[in-house]
């Protein structure tokens, strides 16, 4: 029987020790590397060809959301499978913008954790419940936010945001665009009241879950 080679891509030793021995039980897993963080997670990917990775989102040097995109980006074959902590929408929807193919919180059974596996290996989808629940509501939300919300942005405070997405400062946003920075300025506060943010990266997000942008 050939069996599924994982590749453990958390910065906490005890947590991958704890599933690598988990998984090892298990006679159609093999555990084929692990990493302390996402850098590392990508060169592992790249070198082991793991079917499946476990994939934290919190981890020095490089995200579990950077190194999703970054391994999608190589066009590699594995498949990721978030087991992470964090159960906010932020977290939730960058990870499958990312390109997750399945979420897990860490306090699921370690039956919840074999089933996710095969199925993310199997080309399937699994989202924990308690997080599915969360997804669902959320889209509910985002489709009511889009009704009231349509066409609210100004063409101007879109390209402001798309500046933003890249990650671009105040002033090379005004030299992209040939406006201020009080400008930039001005059109940030209100794409920060309109969409009910406090922050760029919010605002990026907002944007991205509402379709104003794209990554």
């Amino acid at each position: 029987m050939s069996k599924i080679r994982v590749l453990i891509a958390d910065d906490h030793t005890v947590v991958r020790d704890g599933i690598g021995a988990m998984l090892s039980r298990e006679p159609d897993f093999e555990v084929v590397g692990e990493a302390a963080d996402g850098a590392r997670a990508v060169e592992l990917a790249q070198s082991l060809d793991p079917d499946v990775i476990l994939m934290d989102l919190r981890m020095p040097v490089l995200d579990g959301v950077e190194a999703m995109m970054q391994i999608a980006g190589a066009g590699l074959r594995a498949r990721c499978l978030v087991l992470t902590t964090f159960d906010t929408d932020e977290y939730i929807f960058r990870a499958i913008e990312a390109g997750a193919r399945g979420y897990l919180l860490k306090d699921a059974s370690r039956e919840e954790l074999f089933r996710a596996v095969r199925a993310i290996n199997a080309g399937e989808s699994l989202i924990q419940p308690a997080v599915a629940a969360r997804v669902l509501d959320r889209f509910a939300q985002m489709s009511r936010a889009a009704e009231k919300q349509e066409d609210v942005l100004s063409t101007r405070e879109l390209d402001v945001l798309r500046e933003m997405a890249h990650g671009k400062a105040n002033k090379e946003i005004a030299l992209s665009l040939s406006i201020s920075e009080n400008t930039v300025k001005t059109h940030i506060a209100s794409i920060f009241q309109k969409l009910e943010v406090s922050d760029r990266t919010g605002a990026v997000t907002r944007a991205i879950q509402l379709g104003y942008i794209r990554l």
